[in-house]
């Protein structure tokens, strides 16, 4: 990939603005680590197999399984990457909670693109998976950089570690998804959708981890990752976007479930981190209107609009949702319950239009 400075982050800088500019003399501390955030560089920057052995006919067969190759470096509260590595593939669990957690993630992102798309790692074509813990000092945030996944640990009075929550590790993993397929501008709707479909693939890898229905699961970005005097529950909700938290110093969710609260706004990128509710939501509608496991039927139609070649890099949520339709209808068919589901499910939040007489 080429390299380009991006605002990947699993933490919006809206969040963080916020927290920079509290006053309250308990949250100093916090400020200053969500201050430092905004400004900290973050420069993007653009295989293995395992092999198992078989007896059939009498024959020795050898087949190539994928498998991740994962490498977790420490950056000991500096901003140098990559750190020193501490855990690689195929070592056993080290005392620190957060390696683990890092090289657990990362697995388990893996084993959902493989088993569920077949997809061999974020490039398809086993790319390693290296990560660095403890970046910065208070760093508030975790972002993919083109290379690596990177966690900060929190400011602990706002925010806590990153590398405990498996949507926070698969949604930025999910980035390099998008921009190998192709990519989606980060500005505006197209931004927005970049967002919501890392979102998807985060919450879908939790519920495949966990075995979750659609019904089962919390459809939750980044549940854990506030500290426990914070009034809220996530970063976001695709079941009620807006509803994530609602607190003093990060303010009220400022996510729309619809259309109708679209946010006009040049912050964020225009906003491509609250506009990113929408699809969200839409996506929620369809795989729990179909029901059973959402990675199965609703991902696989995300999961193809994605990767399918066709996308354009300026899509907005139209486009978007018309590749949906026209995905649906080539797996499944024209008159499918597919198709009404997730047509259903764009004109639910007015992306499309009830054309229907």
């Amino acid at each position: 990939m080429e390299a380009q400075t991006m605002e990947y982050g699993i933490v919006p800088p809206f969040l963080l603005d916020r927290v920079a500019q509290t006053d309250q003399p308990h949250l100093a501390r916090a400020a200053h680590a969500a201050r430092h955030t905004l400004i900290a560089p973050r420069e993007y920057r653009p295989h293995r197999a395992q092999l198992e052995l078989s007896i059939e006919g009498g024959a020795l067969v050898a087949r190539a399984e994928p498998s991740p190759d994962r490498t977790i470096a420490d950056a000991k509260g500096t901003e140098d990457l990559p750190g020193t590595t501490v855990r690689t593939e195929d070592e056993p669990p080290v005392a620190d909670t957060a390696v683990n957690q890092a090289f657990d993630g990362l697995g388990q992102t893996f084993e959902f693109y493989w088993e569920a798309y077949q997809r061999d790692s974020i490039d398809g074509h086993g790319l390693p998976l290296d990560a660095t813990v403890h970046y910065g000092r208070d760093y508030d945030n975790a972002f993919w950089n083109g290379e690596r996944m990177v966690f900060g640990d929190g400011d602990g009075d706002v925010f806590t570690g990153f590398t405990g929550s498996l949507t926070v590790i698969a949604h930025e993993l999910t980035h390099g998804v998008t921009e190998d397929s192709g990519g989606l501008d980060y500005q505006g709707q197209s931004g927005a959708l970049n967002e919501s479909i890392s979102d998807v693939f985060g919450v879908l890898t939790e519920q495949f981890t966990n075995g979750q229905t659609a019904d089962e699961a919390s459809w939750l970005i980044g549940a854990g990752i506030l500290a426990p005097g914070i009034h809220g529950v996530a970063l976001r909700s695709m079941k009620a976007p807006g509803t994530a938290y609602d607190d003093p110093v990060l303010g009220k969710d400022p996510q729309p479930a619809t259309m109708t609260g679209y946010v006009q706004t040049t912050d964020d990128n225009g906003g491509v981190h609250i506009n990113s509710g929408i699809p969200n939501h839409a996506f929620y509608l369809f795989a729990t209107t179909l029901g059973g496991k959402a990675w199965e039927r609703a991902g696989l139609v995300w999961y193809k609009t994605l990767t399918g070649g066709t996308l354009p890099h300026d899509a907005d949520f139209a486009t978007f949702a018309n590749a949906t339709l026209s995905t649906a209808a080539a797996e499944y068919g024209e008159g499918s319950e597919e198709v009404a589901a997730a047509r259903a499910a764009w004109t639910g939040v007015g992306v499309l239009e009830d054309d229907r007489s």
